[in-house]
């Protein structure tokens, strides 16, 4: 079973790495911090800040640096911060708390809520279900979008803190983070909290997925689950800029990155070539193979020919089996993922982390991802097994839908590709952010599995030119984005003997 990798037919033209890529992120967030300054002076005709992130830019490290500088400001008194998901506001709670001290930062939840909020947040923030419950020295209250946009809330908070410098409403800023992911009919409930808005997040991040309610179904001419700040493309009293720097992937992902956000001016990795490492002992020879070229950083596409067939072209459990023993032969062989580590202005300080199994890590080591529910089943499964036989912590190897690893990062990204054995360009599977998600979570390596036929299906796919609802930014989709993603790929084919 031979396998031989075709390097991509596109790969990233030359950049910057290190502090001359992560300085291109320090002006853009300064310029932003002096535009919210000016907006807050009243300098600035602004209304709405918009910091546009790359997948693993540090926007959230950019958040908090925006909040903070806003509650210094001689003409803030307070600032609302919100995000769609719990998971979202609570490391956000913590990290503020942490900052500013435990009496100015508020987390408000409903009550229902309060038993997931983990201790450190409750050890670092406030947290209450009642705007009452929170001591006049709050200058930062956090919630979720549908916590703070409940009906009456943001009444109960102008009457607990009266209104803030701008002398009409409770909060002289509010902040939205991972605005790309909020609806905007989610956003307009709490648009009057303050005058000045500023939303930090990823471009392609998923419009949320209401449970029960399809996304695509109603008039064609209007998308409910549009991101809201896509409604202000071209406004007057909006200001936008970009973080032209990446923090998260291997140098060799980069033109996977740049496929992704090709209205970005500039666009560099911090990560230098050799930054990132993946070690492991002895491997059989297509492993050896496989994750050879896997550790080499660029995205890679194994596609497997021979299988039996799948239950259908999303739930596949032959494909999802040879994930397994991939990734079963990796761990047997002592996994060690090994990376530079950098100052706060992105050049390396000589140092080196390295994560491994059974160790303590922030990240996991190993992420499976899938599309559809039942083909993540599929992977949880997978992950039972793996972590029975190597004893692993649950951070070791973990699965998800994509829809609900957003936001996250790992070492090793191991996906089916949502298009595998489909016979369509189906609206769900070929969404540019769940591909998106995907492909740009990994620091190491990303390892896509498929059955073969995905350049047939592009090839014969009818085009959709324009920017379909929902898809923010100059993109054509479903066949012209997924062509031109998969030219940043190393290509190979694994046939194996074909069983009765």
């Amino acid at each position: 079973m031979p396998i031989t990798f075709y390097p991509p037919t596109c790969p990233a033209a030359a950049g910057v790495n290190h502090a001359p890529a992560a300085a291109g992120n320090a002006a853009a967030s300064a310029e932003a911090t002096k535009m919210l300054r000016d907006a807050l002076s009243g300098a600035a005709p602004v209304d709405r800040i918009l910091l546009k992130a790359a997948a693993g830019a540090g926007k959230s490290y950019e958040l908090m640096k925006l909040i903070g500088d806003a509650v210094k400001h001689p003409r803030c008194t307070r600032v609302a911060v919100i995000a769609f998901t719990n998971k979202q506001v609570h490391p956000l709670a913590t990290a503020l708390g942490a900052a500013l001290g435990q009496d100015r930062v508020g987390l408000l939840v409903s009550r229902e809520r309060l038993v997931d909020v983990p201790a450190e947040a409750h050890a670092r923030a406030t947290v209450v279900n009642s705007v009452t419950d929170l001591p006049g020295t709050c200058t930062v209250l956090i919630a979720t979008c549908h916590r703070l946009g409940a009906i009456g809330e943001l009444r109960r908070q102008q009457a607990h803190f009266g209104t803030g410098c701008n002398g009409t409403r409770p909060f002289d800023v509010l902040f939205v983070d991972e605005a790309w992911q909020l609806a905007h009919y989610l956003f307009d409930k709490v648009a009057k909290a303050a005058p000045i808005t500023v939303g930090v997040g990823d471009v392609g991040q998923l419009p949320p997925l209401e449970i029960g309610a399809n996304p695509w179904r109603g008039d064609p001419g209007y998308n409910p689950y549009r991101a809201w700040p896509t409604a202000y493309d071209g406004d007057a009293r909006t200001w936008a800029t970009e973080l032209p720097a990446v923090w998260r992937p291997a140098a060799g992902q980069l033109a996977l990155w740049r496929a992704f956000y090709p209205e970005w001016a500039t666009l560099n990795c911090v990560a230098a070539p050799g930054d990132r490492v993946l070690e492991a002992g002895h491997l059989s020879r297509v492993a050896a193979k496989v994750w050879k070229q896997v550790g080499t950083g660029v995205p890679t596409i194994l596609e497997v020919a021979g299988l039996p067939d799948p239950e259908a072209a999303d739930i596949d459990l032959p494909l999802m089996q040879m994930a397994e023993s991939l990734v079963d032969e990796l761990l047997t062989a002592g996994l060690v993922l090994r990376q530079a580590v950098y100052d706060g202005t992105g050049a390396p300080t000589g140092g080196q982390l390295a994560a491994t199994p059974r160790a303590d890590h922030p990240d996991p080591l190993i992420a499976i991802l899938a599309t559809r529910n039942q083909a993540v089943d599929d992977a949880a499964d997978v992950v039972a097994r793996l972590r029975d036989k190597h004893g692993l912590n649950d951070n070791d190897v973990v699965s998800s839908t994509v829809d609900a690893y957003q936001g996250q990062t790992n070492g090793i990204t191991v996906a089916l590709h949502p298009l595998s054995g489909s016979a369509q360009l189906d609206e769900f599977n070929s969404a540019f952010g769940r591909l998106a998600v995907t492909c740009t979570r990994a620091t190491h390596g990303l390892l896509v599995l498929s059955r073969p036929g995905l350049d047939q299906l592009l090839g014969e796919a009818p085009a959709r030119p324009g920017t379909p609802f929902g898809e923010p930014g100059n993109r054509q989709l479903p066949r012209q984005t997924h062509q031109r993603i998969l030219s940043t790929f190393a290509r190979g084919t694994l046939r194996v003997p074909t069983t009765p």
